[in-house]
C-alpha cells in the first residue's frame, strides 16, 4: 500500500514533469532541455542559487558551531529555554520569515539605514536565519555524544585548548558537520518563500525561477527543464549527505556525556550564542511590533481586520477562514504522514532473515525518502500536469494539498520514527509471540510504549511542517480555499498599509501557532532535526 501511495502522487507526478521536459510534444527532444539551460538568464539563476546557498550555508556552520558546543557541553540557566528559541526558525513559515526580514530591513524598519531591503544580502540572512538551527542540533548532538578522553588525553600532554579543538575535537566532529552542510546547502538551494518575498523577480533562484515560469510566462517546458535539474543536483546532495552520516567514528560514545559548568574560555562560545539569539529575536521582535502599529500609534487593529477581505478585496476569504483551512489541511496531512510513515518505518526496521530481504528493506528505506530529493515546488508543479485527467483526476480534490503536504513531512516521520523502532531489541517481540500475543498485540506491547513520545514528535514536526508548507500549496490551493501562508503572499502584493498590516498580523499569527507546537515538540527531547 505504501508503494502504491508513493507511486501515484510522487513518482507519476516527477515522471510527468519530466516527460514534460524531455518529451514536449510526444516525441524525445533533449535539444528543447539544453536549450532552455543554455539560457542567459538561467545561467544567472543558477550562479545566484549555488552563490547564496554557499555564502549562507557557510555562515551557519560558522554561527552555529560555537552555539552547538555552548548548549550541548555546557550547563548554565536557561539552556533548554535556548536551545528551543533557537530551534523555531527552522519551523517557521519561509514566507513569515521574509515579511519578518522585510520589516527588518525595510526603509521604516529598525535597519532600514542599511540600505538592505531586496538585497542578496538580506536573502542570505533569511537563509542563515531559517537554517542555523539545522548545525546546532546535528552538530550539537554529536558533539553531545562526543568521548571526551581524547581531549583530555591531549590538554594533558601540553595541548593547548585551541589545539585540541583543531587536531581532536573538529576531526571527531567532521562527519556531522559535513552532514549539516551538505542539508544546509540542500534546503537553502530550494528555498522557495524566502527568495519569493525578499528577492522579487530581480533576484531568483532555481525554486523561484519554476515557479515564476509556470504561472506568469506559463512556459512549462522551461520550468520542467528546470526541475529536471534542481531533480538531479538535490539527488546528489542527498547522497554526499547520507555518505557523510554513514562515515564511522570511532570516537563517538554510545553515552551523552554530562554537560559542564562555563569556564573563563567558554566566553566566547556563550557570547556568540547570545549574539545569535538577539539575530533571531530582531526579526521577530521587528515582526510583532509592526503588527501592532497603526497609523504612527498602536493598536490591534491589524488583528481586527483579519476577519476582512483587506483593501480594495485584497482576498476572496479573510484570514481567519484561510487559518481554519490551514488547520484543517495540516489534521489531514499529519495522519496521511504518520499513518503512512508508521508502515514504512515497521516495513524497514523488522528482522531480515536473508540478504535479498534485507536488501530490499534498505531499497524501501531509500524510496521513501525521495521527496525529500525534491523540492516542493517541483512536486506542486508535478501534481499540477499530472493529476487532473482520468484515472488519476485529483485536481479539484479537496484532498490534494493535505496530500502534497503529507509527502513534504513524510521523510521527517520515517526519520524520527524508523531509529527508535529499529532500536528495539527483535528477542521481546518474539518472547511476546511465544507468549501467545498477535502482531497488534504485540505490537502494543512493546513497540508502542518506547515509540510513542518520537510519534508525538513526528506529529508536531508533521504538523508544523504542513502549517508553513508554501512551495507546492502555492501551486495547488484553490482561491476560494487558500492557506494562511498563501494569503500572506498575496496580501503583500498588493498596495495599501491595511493589507500590509494584515500580512504582519496574519504572519504573526501563524508563527506563533508553530513556534507553539515545536515548543512541545522541543519538550519530549526527541532530536528529529538530527535525523535528515
Amino acid at each position: 500500500m505504501p508503494v502504491a501511495v508513493l507511486g501515484v502522487f510522487f513518482v507519476l507526478p516527477v515522471s510527468g514533469m519530466l516527460a514534460r521536459g524531455f518529451w514536449p510534444h510526444g516525441t524525445f527532444d533533449p535539444g528543447g532541455v539544453l536549450g532552455v539551460l543554455a539560457r542567459p538568464r538561467v545561467h544567472r539563476v543558477v550562479w545566484f542559487t549555488v552563490w547564496s546557498a554557499s555564502v549562507a550555508t557557510s555562515v551557519s556552520v560558522l554561527l552555529g558551531l560555537p552555539a552547538a558546543h555552548a548548549l550541548h557541553r555546557l550547563r548554565f540557566p536557561g539552556r533548554t529555554v535556548v536551545r528551543a528559541a533557537l530551534l523555531v526558525p527552522f519551523v517557521l513559515p519561509t514566507v513569515v520569515v521574509g515579511v519578518a526580514f522585510r520589516e527588518l530591513l525595510g526603509e521604516s524598519g529598525p535597519l532600514g539605514f542599511l540600505g538592505l531591503d531586496g538585497s542578496p544580502v538580506a536573502i542570505v540572512a533569511g537563509l542563515v536565519f531559517f537554517n542555523v538551527a539545522v548545525v546546532i542540533r546535528v552538530v550539537g548532538t554529536a558533539w553531545e555524544s562526543l568521548d571526551p578522553r581524547p581531549g583530555e588525553a591531549a590538554a594533558a600532554l601540553g595541548a593547548s585548548p585551541a589545539q585540541v579543538l583543531r587536531t581532536v575535537t573538529l576531526p571527531a566532529l567532521r562527519p556531522a558537520i559535513v552532514s549539516a552542510a551538505t542539508v544546509v546547502f540542500l534546503f537553502c538551494a530550494t528555498a522557495f518563500g524566502i527568495v519569493l518575498t525578499l528577492g522579487g523577480l530581480r533576484y531568483s533562484s532555481v525554486e523561484t525561477e519554476i515557479y515564476l515560469l509556470t504561472t506568469n510566462l506559463l512556459d512549462l517546458q522551461a520550468a520542467a527543464a528546470l526541475s529536471v535539474l534542481q531533480l538531479v543536483a538535490v539527488t546528489v546532495l542527498l547522497a554526499v549527505a547520507g555518505r557523510a552520516r554513514a562515515v564511522p567514528d570511532p570516537s563517538v560514545a554510545r553515552t551523552v556525556a554530562r554537560p559542564r559548568r562555563p569556564g573563563r574560555g567558554d566566553w566566547p562560545g556563550l557570547g556568540a550564542t547570545v549574539a545569535l539569539l538577539a539575530f533571531v529575536a530582531a526579526p521577530l521582535g521587528t515582526l510583532v511590533a509592526g503588527s501592532l502599529q497603526i497609523d504612527g500609534g498602536w493598536g490591534l487593529d491589524n488583528y481586527r481586520a483579519l476577519t476582512t477581505n483587506g483593501t480594495h478585496q485584497a482576498l476572496l476569504v479573510p484570514v481567519t477562514d484561510a487559518l481554519v483551512t490551514s488547520l484543517r489541511t495540516a489534521v489531514d496531512a499529519t495522519w496521511m504522514s504518520l499513518s503512512l510513515g508508521m508502515v514504512v518505518a515497521v516495513l524497514v526496521t523488522r528482522r531480515s532473515r536473508t540478504p535479498a530481504e534485507r536488501r530490499l528493506r534498505t531499497g524501501l528505506d531509500g524510496f521513501f525518502m525521495l521527496p525529500l530529493g525534491v523540492s516542493a515546488v517541483t512536486l506542486g508543479f508535478g501534481f499540477l500536469i499530472t493529476l487532473n485527467h482520468p484515472p488519476v483526476d485529483f485536481r479539484d480534490s479537496p484532498l490534494l494539498v493535505p496530500i502534497a503536504q503529507a509527502l513534504v513531512a513524510l521523510p521527517l516521520v520515517v526519520r524520527t520514527i524508523v531509529p527508535v523502532l529499529a532500536g528495539v531489541d527483535d528477542r521481546q517481540r518474539q518472547a511476546a509471540a511465544s507468549l501467545g500475543a498477535g502482531p497488534l498485540r504485540t505490537m502494543l506491547t512493546v513497540d508502542l510504549p518506547v515509540v510513542w513520545k518520537p510519534l508525538l514528535a513526528a506529529s508536531g514536526f508533521a504538523f508544523a511542517a504542513s502549517l508553513g508548507e508554501f512551495g507546492a500549496t502555492s501551486f495547488l490551493a484553490r482561491d476560494d480555499h487558500p492557506t494562511v501562508p498563501v494569503v500572506i503572499f498575496r496580501l503583500i502584493g498588493h498596495p495599501g498599509p491595511m493589507n500590509y498590516g494584515m500580512a504582519l498580523a496574519a504572519s504573526v499569527v501563524l508563527a506563533a501557532t508553530t513556534a507553539l507546537v515545536m515548543l512541545v515538540v522541543e519538550r519530549l527531547r526527541v532530536p528529529s532535526v538530527g535525523a535528515f
